[in-house]
């Protein structure tokens, strides 16, 4: 039989527990952690949101909520994704996760290789994400360069990466979160660059009545 002090233990606890204001706004603001950290580099949110209501022609609908305008394809191509039209392996890829409670890694879909997508899609040049493009292959290797849409009330899997990531939220709300490890943060839609190391298991997840639109640019490892 549980002794009475740990009932006056808990009880306590809860009490303290409650009394507490946990209502804040800090949830709609960039918290930095270990994953996810914040670059100085800034692009200018309006342009961004003027290029991609430009490109809605452009977006490819992966169903269940999902959808992604691609950027960069293979050279030597005819279409975005760098083989005429964009496949479920240019747009989604690699990626591993642990189905059941035995804990096991599994891995799904097709390998892809980032390097491989070296050439900006000519249907965006002379755009701001082109601006963008420039700017980011200055400063890094980049791989496949996508716009990713998500619905309201929408997640994905609870997986990893073979690369991590860079983020820059063009369309978000404060119910659009980022999860690395157990480090949640918002990602605002300000124009700043956000490097997620998306090797470690995350998930991405809009509970807000609004889109969320991120632009995604893998950075691709020599293994």
């Amino acid at each position: 039989m549980e002794k009475f002090t740990d009932i006056e233990k808990d009880q306590a606890l809860m009490k303290s527990w409650l009394a507490e204001n946990r209502i804040t706004d800090t949830v709609a603001k960039f918290k930095h952690g270990s994953g996810i950290e914040k670059l100085n580099l800034r692009f200018d949110i309006v342009k961004l949101r003027k290029a991609l209501e430009d490109a809605q022609q452009y977006v490819v609908d992966l169903g269940d909520g999902f959808g992604a305008i691609p950027l960069t394809r293979r050279p030597r191509s005819t279409g975005m994704s760098g083989t005429g039209a964009a496949s479920d392996t240019d747009l989604i890829g690699r990626y591993y996760l642990r189905p059941d409670e035995t804990y096991e890694e599994v891995a799904r879909d097709e390998v892809v290789n980032e390097f491989a997508f070296s050439q900006f899609c000519p249907e965006f040049e002379g755009t701001y994400f082109e601006t963008l493009h420039q700017q980011l292959t200055w400063r890094f290797p980049i791989g496949r360069m996508r716009v990713l849409l998500k619905e309201p009330l929408t997640c994905n899997s609870w997986h990893r990466d073979p690369e991590p990531r860079l983020h820059i939220p063009i369309i978000t709300n404060p119910g659009s979160l980022f999860v690395v490890n157990h480090h949640v943060t918002h990602l605002p839609a300000d124009g700043s660059v956000y490097f997620t190391d998306t090797r470690a298991y995350h998930m991405a997840m809009n509970g807000g009545e609004h889109s969320r639109v991120h632009l995604v640019a893998a950075l691709p490892l020599n293994t």
